[in-house]
């Protein structure tokens, strides 16, 4: 397929925040860009200024008649059911009909990819690489789930011959990808719904692995089973070990100065010392440390990557500060894994010790919970308080006795609630909590702005 030879693209499902990345880069080269979408959202409300036409409601009449023509590519969200009627018009026409991934998969074929796969930390990881290469000139462009701070958008860059992308493991979506460097971050199990077992879930990933031609590229987190560079964090108390196959990126000599993390890192060509950075949780520098591996790999200058760490900073509902006063710290989070929900809480009781914690979490998918109840509620049950809402269905029908109350019930807690979203902010209100944080992946993050102005 030549995206050349395409003059329109359609997006069902527009304002997915993979989607909406996509729809700002077919507009930044020139095509016409217009789609649906359930809801009406920020993200959607950004799109349509930038002059994007998008309507929310399924209806064949809406969609704009100059794009019923051959030239027109039709972009696909997998939460969008079969039985839409706007697909299904499309289909019937023998339309160029794609999911997001298989595009990304022809946009990453002619360009030299970076790919972050993982279960954890791919949006966080390819925004700081991303930031990393833009800083330093390279013509990149780098799609990313979540906006970035620095750019209020979830894309960076123009660029025409480099890109970055989060590899998605969800319905194996990555292995269209055709990386040239590549991270995995972790391989633990989610989307059980698709893949049935943990072993599928690996198994997906070494598939993933494989299509990076140089094991040099691809670079893993010390003791995950894949062959490739090794990173690790060394705590400030241990000895550097000897270096490993192929050489270790490793990050040792970690302090917290000014808010900031401060450390020094060792690759296998030199130590670079001092480096600074931003964001909150040992998960985060991990991450910091993959996008300095891939970069330094790469060729980029040791002056730029340090410079662009510095300055990163962060992404929008990834331990995002709403408010940040010595009475009270609000901060909204997009965690919605068990092993998510344990990073925010590491990072919190790392910055504030002692400080009682309001935690205000919305379930993600009823499958998600039904198959992690018992590691969500011991979790959950680490904050000193929690508010339960209501479990987000996103692409599901409810699941019999698959509820936040049953989760509720596993949660070994006394000061826990069930809440609807009408009564939350009242609830919030009542907690002498000093520290507050919001945290999931549905739509609890619309919520934010009216619980930001309830607490100031």
């Amino acid at each position: 397929m030549n995206l050349n030879q395409i003059h329109n693209v359609y997006f069902i499902g527009i304002g997915g925040i993979g989607m909406s990345a996509l729809a700002r880069y077919f507009q930044n080269i020139g095509k016409n860009v217009s789609g649906y979408d359930k809801t009406p959202t920020m993200l959607t409300n950004e799109l349509m200024a930038k002059g994007m036409n998008i309507h929310f409601e399924d209806n064949i009449s809406l969609i704009p008649s100059d794009y019923y023509v051959e030239n027109t590519l039709v972009i696909i969200t997998p939460a969008v059911p079969i039985s839409h009627s706007e697909w299904n018009y499309f289909l019937e026409r023998d339309y160029v009909v794609k999911k997001r991934a298989e595009v990304l998969g022809i946009i990453t074929k002619d360009t030299f990819c970076f790919a972050v796969a993982g279960t954890h930390g791919k949006t966080t990881t390819s925004s700081i690489l991303g930031h990393i290469l833009f800083e330093s000139g390279a013509d990149v462009t780098a799609f990313i789930g979540g906006i970035v701070e620095n750019y209020h958008s979830n894309l960076i860059g123009n660029g025409k011959t480099i890109t970055v992308v989060e590899a998605d493991e969800f319905d194996r979506s990555f292995l269209h990808l055709h990386p040239n460097i590549a991270c995995v971050t972790s391989m633990d199990a989610d989307h059980l719904d698709i893949y049935g077992d943990s072993t599928a879930i690996e198994d997906s990933f070494r598939e993933f692995a494989d299509k990076v031609e140089n094991k040099n590229n691809l670079f893993v987190p010390r003791g995950l089973p894949l062959d490739g560079i090794q990173i690790e964090i060394i705590d400030k108390q241990s000895q550097i070990p000897p270096l490993g196959i192929g050489g270790l990126f490793k990050a040792f000599n970690i302090r917290i100065e000014n808010g900031f993390y401060v450390f020094d890192v060792k690759t296998p060509s030199e130590i670079i010392q001092n480096l600074q950075f931003g964001l909150p949780g040992r998960h985060n520098l991990m991450n910091a440390l993959m996008a300095l591996a891939m970069a330094k790999t790469y060729g980029t200058p040791t002056e730029s990557i340090a410079k662009a760490l510095a300055s990163f900073k962060g992404i929008q509902r990834r331990f995002s500060y709403q408010i940040k006063s010595e009475k009270l710290v609000y901060i909204d989070d997009y965690a919605h894994h068990p092993t998510e929900i344990n990073a925010v809480h590491q990072a919190v009781r790392e910055l504030y010790p002692n400080q009682k914690v309001l935690a205000i979490f919305q379930p993600h998918l009823f499958s998600r919970t039904k198959d992690f109840a018992d590691d969500f509620a011991k979790s959950l049950s680490q904050f000193d308080e929690v508010l339960l809402l209501d479990i987000y269905p996103a692409r599901e029908l409810p699941m019999e006795g698959i509820t936040s109350s049953w989760l509720l019930s596993k949660m070994e807690k006394n000061h826990k609630k069930l809440v609807s979203k009408d009564a939350l902010i009242a609830a919030i209100l009542e907690s002498d909590a000093t520290i507050i944080v919001t945290i999931g992946a549905g739509d609890i993050g619309e919520l934010v702005p009216k619980i930001k102005e309830a607490l100031s």
